[in-house]
């Protein structure tokens, strides 16, 4: 009894073995143009990841940005190759079940790591659309300062007093953005004011002259001196300047020299900037003077009033 068991267990193993080795000498030209194909797509994937590389390279300015996409790349064309020579295989469930499964883990690491995803994918699509580069000066979400580096998750930004700032490149992504060196110029605007006692027209004119007598002052037909108001002690004014920025020059000490040079034109034309002016207006409905009201007696009387009412 036990000696046939065997006899039948070993047929059965036999007969399945002989079953797999009739459906793989059947399918062997199949495993081979397969395993060609894996192997093709795997030099072709190679060569064309470093074409890509090159390019992206010279493209971009971010190095590991293209990296990441070379090897993005690189790997489409690998995973697409065998996904055709299981394909090929007639293996089309195992196809489907990889998909299927990619997917899922795809959308379990989205949201495992989901800020770490957005500022990767914030970084990849700012290296190709190229907002900034380094060496630029730009402001956003209350950081203002040169570009220094651009990784693929933040961007490295070293503000006006020497502190680097790490920005996440989602931040940068999704609020305004301010690039100062886009257009290569900058405009200054100095705010001043006269005495009332003086002409606006004048005071325009020649500071207007004055400026552009600077070396650091580019289109000059723009330069213009607008009247914005009245203030308690003075008629308010603002000087509008373009300079080159960034430039020799610089913001800071452009609009240093510019304050200097209103004043020196100011004082040289004898336009005075005035001093916080009161003036004190007495009597109960106004309108008279210290003096009057003192020659009067109105003061006096108003005392004793106030001590009697005490």
């Amino acid at each position: 009894m036990d000696l046939i068991e065997i006899e039948t267990f070993w047929n059965l193993i036999n007969e399945k073995l002989t079953t797999w080795l009739e459906q793989g000498i059947k399918h062997l030209p199949n495993i081979v143009v397969a395993i060609v194909i894996t192997i093709v797509f795997s030099i072709f994937a190679r060569i064309a990841g470093n074409i890509a590389k090159k390019g992206l390279h010279k493209a971009l300015e971010s190095r590991q940005i293209a990296d990441l996409l070379a090897a993005i790349f690189k790997m489409l064309i690998l995973v697409t190759g065998i996904f055709i020579a299981l394909d090929f295989l007639g293996l089309k469930g195992t196809v489907t079940s990889l998909l299927a499964g990619a997917g899922i883990v795809g959308l379990a690491i989205g949201f495992a790591f989901q800020d770490m995803t957005e500022n990767l994918i914030a970084g990849i699509a700012m290296g190709i659309r190229k907002p900034f580069q380094i060496g630029d000066v730009v402001q956003s979400d209350g950081v203002f300062g040169t570009v220094k580096t651009i990784n693929l998750r933040n961007t490295l930004v070293e503000t006006f007093f020497g502190q680097l700032e790490i920005i996440p490149n989602k931040i940068l992504f999704r609020n305004i953005l301010t690039n100062y060196s886009t257009i290569g110029m900058r405009r200054i605007e100095i705010p001043v004011g006269i005495s009332y006692g003086d002409d606006p027209q004048k005071a325009a004119e020649v500071l207007v002259e004055k400026i552009n007598a600077c070396d650091f002052v580019i289109r000059k037909e723009e330069t213009a001196v607008f009247a914005e108001g009245f203030g308690d002690s003075s008629i308010n004014l603002l000087l509008w300047f373009w300079i080159d920025y960034p430039g020799e020059t610089g913001f800071m000490q452009a609009r240093h020299e510019a304050v200097i040079n209103v004043k020196q034109a100011l004082e040289a034309a004898d336009i005075l900037i005035p001093f916080p002016i009161r003036t004190l207006d007495f009597g109960a409905k106004g309108g008279e003077k210290l003096d009057t009201m003192l020659q009067s007696g109105k003061v006096l009387k108003a005392k004793t009033a106030s001590n009697e009412s005490e």
